[in-house]
């Protein structure tokens, strides 16, 4: 549940005083008013004759002059202007030339009272105009030195902290709407208790944790835990990515830590939280940025402002991160997070609360069992979930569906596990039937198999990179496996290949991803789990990653010798696995042409028709009529 945005406020952040009205610069119609005043200025400094004026062309008003119409003249030297009185007492204007000649003066010296101005400008208009120019280039400056300003004190502002801080006026997630996880969140409650009544922890003598981190896979909840514990605290909570320290200039990381946590000191009690941490956190001594490394310093900052916290100060750290093995040791260890809050991915009960709280504003058929859907997605995170939720809307919409129907969510599982079904896909019959054989391999082991999952669907309609899909779905969580379940899981996923060897006496390319999961696990059984008798009780751990600083080379921790045996034994358990195969499929070789047929005809059929079908070629049930195909979504088109 995303926080909804804020309206503007002009409280400043982290704790900073309010600009003063210079200092946050004049308002935008003092440049309007100036304006309005300089116009106003030269128009009262203009001479306005409240009387109107007659305007003449010139001609006309020298043929007045000879009728005698005119009276007086004032002839303006500056602009040869002509101005006056007429015999009946109007006013008049004209212009003429710059210079009257000799015959026109000689006529208006006869016929009027002719007078030859020269105005003067006034004292406003001659200052406006010595004053303009000054102020424009005053103005210029003035401009040029505020944008200048406004740029330094960007740079200078570089290495405030970017951290958002949340009151208890902005909304935000709570308790409620993380499903789930009741461990985690009595965890997390005991802080925001403390932050609440710190007075119930001292009387006892309790000091709460300066440190939480978060730990667990991606899509798990844990920034929505945090987002949660700030709308549950009641106190400010300051929220900052790890990746916003980090900027081009040297020590800018540092400074940012330094203003995070001296922000926080100015609230009082009130919890920071650093979301993806891992990004500041690993390591140090990596060997590729030495001890200047601005990473390494942002760390040594963040680590030291750790160390100055008090337990009285009622100040939290959270933290979040998905890889908690390139951590610094330091940065782990008691008085800096002290405690470490595992976030695994949600069991089935877990699955189903999350399911709950992600279909609230979805219409749903009434006839959806969410206990099945949550049976059915096991190891999916809560984002994966959500997106399963709503691929099932959509897929719900697309097909002119008023509510979301089990048609629908069994698209949209397909739809995440495997990928979009490739409509434009025509296999030839030769690459159908083999296909339809292959799937039929994997299927027939999954079902006679004691210690595999339940098969629950097998088709051969193309979905994403794969021609067929065999699917298995767990009955319940596992978190341990024997030697058993694995060496059965390498069976199926070789029963593909030994299918089609055994049917066209060809392998193909199809069973590319079968041999790279079984060769993956067979080398997991002998390397690090001990399930080979030649290596016994030893494990060897995949190879470190050179950004954990631990080694610029890859390098191994055992011996040439060993490797040659590890080899050996992981080609012995692969070998052994395909002959089961072999033998299980030669076994049940009428059931596998009886669902071969069955998909070549259906394309799509289910486990329990699977198992079925071998059944009745075994000869244990009689063969009742044919049931219809499976009502799945890949058929649906």
């Amino acid at each position: 549940m995303a926080n909804e945005p804020l309206p503007p406020s002009n409280r400043p952040p982290n704790g900073q005083r309010p600009l003063g009205r210079m200092e946050q610069g004049l308002p935008s119609w003092t440049l309007w008013l100036i304006l309005i005043v300089v116009v106003g200025a030269l128009l009262a400094s203009m001479k306005l004759d409240p009387s109107p004026d007659t305007s003449i062309g010139y001609s006309q008003f020298l043929s007045s002059v000879r009728k005698g119409e005119v009276k007086t003249v004032e002839w303006d030297n500056t602009n040869a202007s002509i101005t006056g009185k007429l015999a009946n007492g109007e006013s008049y204007s004209t212009v003429g030339p710059a210079q009257p000649g000799d015959d026109t003066l000689q006529l208006l010296d006869e016929k009027t009272r002719l007078t030859f101005v020269t105005p003067e400008p006034s004292i406003v208009g001659s200052l406006l105009q010595l004053l303009l120019p000054i102020l424009l280039l005053i103005g210029i400056f003035v401009w040029m030195q505020r944008r200048a300003q406004g740029q330094m004190s960007g740079v200078m502002s570089i290495g405030r902290s970017r951290a958002k801080t949340y009151s208890t006026e902005r909304p935000a997630a709570t308790f409620a709407d993380v499903a789930g996880y009741g461990g985690v969140k009595q965890e997390i409650t005991e802080v925001v208790d403390f932050l609440k009544e710190p007075e119930r922890f001292g009387e006892i003598g309790a000091r709460i944790p300066k440190g939480v981190l978060l730990v667990g896979p991606p899509g798990t909840g844990k920034t929505l835990i945090a987002r949660a514990v700030a709308g549950e605290a009641g106190v400010p909570f300051l929220s900052v990515s790890g990746s916003d320290f980090m900027e081009m200039f040297v020590g800018v990381g540092a400074s940012r830590v330094r203003d995070l946590f001296e922000s926080a000191r100015k609230l009082g009690r009130a919890i920071i939280f650093i979301d993806e941490i891992d990004s500041i956190g690993r390591k140090r001594g990596a060997g590729l940025g030495g001890g200047h490394d601005e990473r390494e310093q942002t760390l040594n900052q963040m680590l030291s402002e750790m160390d100055g916290f008090e337990a009285t100060e009622g100040i939290v750290m959270m933290a979040a991160t998905n890889r908690p093995d390139i951590l610094d040791p330091a940065l782990l260890r008691p008085g800096r997070f002290d405690r470490t809050v595992v976030v695994p991915l949600p069991e089935l009960d877990d699955r189903r609360r999350i399911l709950d709280v992600h279909v609230r504003h979805k219409r749903l058929d009434p006839d959806i069992d969410l206990d099945v859907v949550a049976r059915g997605t096991p190891g999916m995170s809560g984002a994966e979930l959500a997106n399963l939720v709503n691929e099932a809307a959509l897929h719900a919409v697309r097909n002119g569906s008023a509510t979301i129907r089990n048609l629908d969510f069994e698209y949209a599982r397909d739809r995440v596990i495997m990928g979009q079904r490739r409509e434009s896909m025509v296999l030839s019959p030769r690459e159908k039937e083999l296909t339809a054989y292959h799937e039929a391999g994997h299927a027939v082991c999954a079902a006679v198999l004691p210690h595999t999952d339940p098969l629950h669907k097998v088709t051969i309609l193309p979905m994403g990179m794969a021609l067929g899909v065999t699917m298995q779905l767990p009955a319940e969580d596992r978190h341990s496996y024997d030697q058993d379940y694995l060496e059965e899981s390498i069976v199926v996923a070789m029963g593909g290949r030994i299918a089609e060897r055994i049917v066209f006496g060809v392998v193909s390319t199809g069973a590319n991803n079968d041999l790279v999961v079984s060769t993956e696990r067979a080398r997991k059984m002998v390397r690090e789990w001990g399930m080979s008798e030649r290596i016994g009780p030893m494990a060897w751990g995949s190879q470190g990653q050179v950004f954990l600083g631990e080694d610029l080379m890859s390098t191994r921790d055992y011996s040439d010798e060993t490797a040659r045996v590890i080899d050996e034994e992981v080609e012995k358990i692969l070998r052994d696995c395909e002959e089961h195969c072999a033998q299980v499929l030669s076994t049940h070789r009428n059931g596998l042409d009886l669902v071969a047929r069955a998909l070549l005809e259906r394309e799509t059929i289910s486990g329990a028709e699977v198992r079925r079908l071998v059944a009745v070629a075994a000869g244990t049930v009689e063969e009742p009529p044919p049931p219809p195909a499976v009502e799945t979504a890949l058929s649906d088109r």
